[in-house]
């Protein structure tokens, strides 16, 4: 089983703009005054088609789906909360936190990839936003996947539940890491992949983030005996997004590790050489997406591990 893929799923928007129904639990969201929703949208249209064409040209296989204009979804652009795909063919569909954003999921979208890819196995968790107590999970916002490894690891949030893990678990064979992140005032982290990022052979974690000892001992043991170099990045560098990176594969399986502008710019030089070592750095300038949005490259990247027809 691959730890990454080729193709990647993303979403071009439609009413891109700041979600006071996310910006409840997610710290990195900007409350800056947005002066003109209009060059909003184009900007943030603007930075999605630049970084598809830049992924494009290393030859990344992109398959990108239009967001619809009604209803309005200022989300849109990160579809990898709603929906998940594996190498053994499975697709899940998971329960989201805000309201508007339980929106995104369409069937239009799974139709359009069956026409690629081959689904044989498909699961939604989303009835467990309409419980007397709902609980949330958010697909590889909440869960970082070690695929050939079947781990996963997530620390728990407003939209990340444990007993929603444990049912993942069950379904997937896999087992997991479950810790608690915090950021510089004490808040939890709103998703794991702001906080950490796996690749094939190598962990970017903010390890300052977990409080508790015992959790960071677990996650160095399991890092150590899975291979995988830990580099830690501080609480500083995760609020500007450096722990928000996702590996793929472009031409010739040449590995790529994309991030923001902003992730490469505040990581060390001693931290660019030695990702530098392992796999290529690919920088993509999302600025105005970032600080509205309060999500970054990765978050806008589904990656689609079905096989191919």
């Amino acid at each position: 089983m691959k730890q990454i893929t080729n193709h990647i799923m993303m979403i071009r928007p439609a009413n891109f703009g700041f979600n006071e129904q996310t910006a409840v639990n997610n710290a990195f969201q900007s409350r800056d005054e947005i002066n003109d929703m209009q060059s909003l949208k184009k900007a943030a249209i603007d930075e999605f088609d630049h970084m598809v064409a830049l992924l494009r040209s290393h030859g990344v296989d992109v398959t990108v789906v239009a967001d619809t204009a009604e209803p309005v979804k200022p989300d849109a652009i990160f579809p990898n909360n709603w929906i998940s795909f594996h190498e053994n063919g499975t697709l899940i569909t998971y329960p989201m936190y805000a309201p508007n954003r339980r929106l995104e999921r369409r069937e239009d979208i799974i139709e359009q990839l069956s026409e690629k890819f081959i689904i044989k196995n498909r699961y939604s968790f989303e009835f467990y936003e309409n419980e007397d107590e709902p609980l949330y999970l958010e697909g590889t916002g909440s869960m970082i996947f070690d695929r050939p490894n079947g781990i996963v690891y997530a620390c728990i949030s407003p939209r990340t539940d444990a007993t929603l893990i444990d049912k993942f678990n069950v379904l997937m064979g896999t087992t997991s890491c479950v810790f608690k992140s915090v950021d510089a005032n004490g808040l939890e982290i709103y998703h794991t992949n702001v906080m950490m990022a796996l690749g094939e052979d190598f962990v970017v974690i903010c390890m300052e983030s977990i409080k508790d000892e015992a959790s960071r001992k677990q996650l160095t043991s399991v890092f150590g005996q899975t291979g995988k170099e830990i580099i830690e990045i501080s609480l500083k560098q995760m609020e500007a997004f450096a722990g928000n990176m996702l590996e793929v594969y472009g031409k010739g399986r040449q590995r790529l590790l994309c991030m923001s502008q902003t992730a490469y710019d505040f990581l060390r030089e001693d931290q660019k050489a030695r990702l530098s070592i392992r796999t290529q750095l690919l920088p993509i300038p999302i600025t105005q997406i970032e600080k509205f949005g309060g999500g970054s490259v990765r978050c806008m990247m589904a990656e689609v591990f079905l096989p191919l027809k």
